[in-house]
């Protein structure tokens, strides 16, 4: 399961990566409010964990963001900052729960493990494959940060080949599962695959939705083969 931590104390951070880490999560770390920002929109978490005093954008606005867009990942938020307006705000903007430095280590766990038992964070809330995001709540689509508009039926499309990254998936496949109302029509697969493609990859000069012939179509992450 994969972790991001949101947090400019360098030591602390760290400290978190490496105690998370031996718990058997996978953890990334940023240090100011916009690049967290980014990554939460942009990877596959299953939580969040946030510090409210970040150099470049707050954790307030981190939080009001993530909800604004229909980001539903769970949020930690986990700050210096007292007192019940300090938590009454974190909650009001969008945050699971609140923990206040210094705090004990295990119940920091103990609160984590709370939130992923959570109905919500059960589901995965984007799907990622390399830097080609999507997001199922928002219904959006991203490359490298770069947002790609998708009409209904590509983005059907582009994920249902996500769900199942590198794998061959088949034009009867494609159209059982993204298009039901529609399941005689493969012309509609190849046209939609085009049309994808022009999309996703073209405009980055990359190569990542690939024909398997014979067989169908798949989403790899084609960046360690140079785009």
């Amino acid at each position: 399961m994969r972790l991001l931590v949101i947090e400019d104390e360098r030591d602390l951070a760290a400290t978190l990566r490496r105690g998370l880490s031996a718990e058997g999560y996978t953890v990334d770390v940023a240090h100011d409010g916009d690049e967290g920002l980014w990554m939460a929109r942009t990877g596959d978490y299953v939580a969040i964990i946030l510090d409210l005093m970040l150099p470049t954008l707050n954790g307030y606005r981190v939080c009001a963001h993530l909800r604004r867009d229909q980001i539903t990942t769970p949020i930690l938020v986990l700050t210096a900052k007292g007192g019940d307006w300090d938590q009454t705000e974190a909650l009001d903007t969008g945050a699971d729960d609140y923990l206040a430095k210094p705090f004990s280590y295990p119940v920091l766990l103990a609160r984590l493990r709370a939130l992923l038992r959570r109905p919500h964070a059960m589901e995965p809330i984007t799907l990622t494959v390399g830097d080609l995001v999507l997001h199922l709540t928002a219904r959006t689509c991203h490359r490298a940060g770069v947002m790609i508009p998708l009409t209904p039926r590509e983005f059907a499309l582009a994920e249902v080949l996500a769900r199942r990254p590198g794998e061959p998936v088949s034009k009867g496949e494609i159209l059982h599962q993204a298009w039901p109302d529609d399941p005689d029509n493969t012309n509609l697969v190849e046209v939609r695959i085009s049309a994808l493609r022009r999309k996703v990859d073209q405009p980055f000069g990359r190569r990542s939705l690939q024909t398997v012939r014979g067989t169908g179509y798949r989403l790899v992450d084609d960046r360690a083969l140079g785009g």
